[in-house]
């Protein structure tokens, strides 16, 4: 569940499950493990959670269910009251969880404030087409909305060498494109001094990878001398993931999130100045904790004007702990769930016309090892993250780059010539 890193780790997990003797079941039903790796960014999420494991026992009476990820390092042992949980796992003890199926230790979580050295993990998962790095892990920031930070502890970030390492490691198994990931992958390196321009400077020097694309950014670590250094790359994918959060200055501050939106409205402009079709998604969070309708309007006139290519956004959820939790002032339900929708249309009108934008224009497109199940057409993803449909069923372009034009979009699919 959730993010790019819980997958990544996902990953991780199933490969040393198999290295260490088992295999994937087809079904739970023969399944002697359930593990579920966990969300807790939303009551929703943790709901899900607990629905899935719940629902794992009822097909299965017998099978070990195990629950590991930020909602197992936050709630802990107070999880193991489901009689449908049998062991609780933190996220530093996961990558290994073979370790920790103790009978008379069902709860295994360390205290990941503590944890200062970053995960090492190697991945060689050549079933897909593109391959994610997790380089960072933890937050240091206390935005008043997230519980995230004590689910993943302090920032901590992989080190050069091997991060190096990592991304030949992908080349030399045929990858052609590498997804940085983390929580928070703007604060690379500041434990050590370093800046995540100074990473990738060495990945443009040593490594022959194609091309690379960036998990989200808070607008403040995107600086002149990165977007300078990224407009000359022929590497870098021109795709960025801002984490805005709000579009109301009264609410970021509230947020704890220090820049302004004229700030990060002036940085979206100048981004798409600099590359040709830029893609720009943000996170938007609906009826945070004492933001008034005239807070949302000038959040969803923000919005409006802005030169976004699409927003993500979900209702805000409660989650004890944090700073918003404390407050008087919430927003209800239905109220969160109309300003939601809002910015969901807005989106998807933006979204429609960045697509639009790029209809005629000649884009490279990496072809995805499996093709579309409906058509049989191969599928790829432009460098501006546009996922296409092509004219083709050549299995043989799997994991190649090709020339495309892009012609239309069609009942919400993209398609293209391969030229």
């Amino acid at each position: 569940m959730g993010c790019k890193s819980n997958q990544f780790e996902s990953a991780i997990i199933k490969e040393k499950l198999i290295a260490n003797g088992l295999s994937e079941s087809e079904d739970i039903e023969s399944a002697d493990y359930y593990i579920l790796n966990s969300c807790t960014v939303t009551h929703k999420s943790d709901n899900e959670a607990l629905y899935l494991l719940r629902a794992a026992k009822h097909k299965n009476a017998s099978i070990i269910t195990i629950l590991t990820g930020c909602l197992a390092q936050i709630e802990k042992s107070e999880l193991l009251q489901y009689d449908f949980i049998d062991y609780v796992i933190g996220n530093d003890e996961k990558l290994n969880i073979q370790n920790f199926l103790n009978p008379n230790a069902k709860c295994n979580v360390s205290d990941i404030m503590e944890l200062k050295n970053f995960h090492k993990a190697e991945l060689n998962d050549t079933s897909k087409t593109r391959a994610s790095l997790k380089i960072q892990d933890g937050c240091d920031n206390r935005c008043s909305y997230c519980i995230i930070p004590f689910a993943r502890g302090k920032s901590r970030s992989a080190d050069i060498p091997f991060i190096l390492e990592q991304i030949n490691n992908f080349v030399s198994h045929g990858f052609k494109e590498v997804i940085f990931t983390g929580i928070h992958i703007g604060l690379w390196g500041k434990e050590k001094g370093l800046t995540l321009l100074d990473l990738l400077k060495e990945v443009e020097a040593h490594t022959k990878i194609a091309r690379y694309r960036l998990g989200s950014l808070n607008p403040l670590e995107i600086t002149d001398e990165l977007l300078e250094f990224l407009q000359k790359s022929d590497k870098f994918c021109p795709h960025f993931h801002l984490s805005l959060q709000s579009a109301c200055d009264k609410t970021l501050k509230s947020m704890n999130r220090f820049y302004s939106v004229e700030y990060y409205l002036a940085q979206i402009k100048k981004i798409n100045k600099m590359f040709d079709l830029p893609f720009l998604g943000s996170d938007i969070i609906a009826g945070f904790a004492g933001e008034s309708i005239d807070d949302f309007e000038i959040t969803r006139k923000n919005l409006e004007k802005s030169e976004l290519s699409q927003i993500h956004t979900f209702p805000y959820s409660i989650r004890q702990g944090t700073e918003g939790a404390k407050s008087l002032t919430q927003v209800d339900d239905i109220e969160k769930e109309r300003r939601t929708n809002i910015i969901k249309s807005i989106s998807a009108k933006k979204y429609q016309e960045f697509i639009t934008k790029n209809i005629g224009t000649k884009r490279e497109i990496l072809i995805e090892k499996h093709p579309d199940k409906k058509s049989g057409y191969m599928k790829g993803i432009t460098r501006n993250y546009l996922k296409v449909i092509t004219n083709s069923k050549d299995l043989a372009l799997a994991n190649t780059l090709q020339l495309a034009e892009i012609l239309k979009i069609e009942n919400g699919k993209i398609y293209c010539k391969i030229i």
